[in-house]
């Protein structure tokens, strides 16, 4: 039910427990295990983002970057500084793709497989403790269940609440229209 017809209804909608928020119980075990590979990544001076792009470059020849910004979840403003970094420390490459001046093609550099053969033991070992204290068919059962809620989510009809409007008392909270998300566009856009 969107909100405006649950407003109609006339129901106040009583909000599950902030521990049973699924977004928020994600979170925590994101952050759980996250933290166990933060130390390993500080040791070698990459942060995760790094690590994500690097490890998603291991699996391809190359990639264009807006495939890249898709394979890893980051937000291509984020992946363009991330790459400028990568690049000056010579653990990509780019090359313009054939045919397209405006595309970049993105592979990892000897020096950026050097980095992911080296921070690999540690990696591997973090694993297998978690896999320890988790338990292997646990792991691999979280794992499988993940998959499957991602896939249902993604399965649902694209959430849609633009036919929506919020009463006076709530927008005066939130202000008169959507907000711009992002840095604000400089000139006379």
């Amino acid at each position: 039910m969107s909100g405006e017809a649950n407003r109609r209804a006339g129901g106040r909608v009583r909000l599950r427990s902030f521990s049973s928020s699924l977004p928020m119980t994600l979170m925590l075990a994101r952050e759980a295990v996250m933290q166990r590979f933060r130390s390993a990544l500080h040791l070698f001076n990459i942060t995760e983002q790094q690590w994500r792009v690097l490890r998603a470059l291991t699996a391809v020849e190359r990639i264009e970057v807006t495939a890249l910004a898709a394979a890893t979840y980051l937000l291509p403003p984020s992946l363009s500084r991330i790459l400028k970094d990568l690049e000056a420390r010579g653990l990509i490459l780019r090359q313009v793709a054939d045919g397209d001046l405006r595309k970049s093609l993105i592979a990892i550099s000897p020096d950026g497989l050097r980095l992911i053969d080296a921070v690999a033991p540690y990696s591997e070992a973090i694993y297998a403790e978690i896999t320890d204290a988790f338990g292997p068919e646990k792991l691999a059962d979280l794992q499988r269940l993940l998959r499957d809620l991602a896939d249902s989510a993604n399965a649902l009809p694209p959430a849609d609440y633009s036919a929506d409007s919020l009463p006076p008392e709530i927008r005066d909270i939130v202000g008169p229209g959507p907000r711009q998300r992002g840095r604000p566009r400089s000139g006379s856009d």
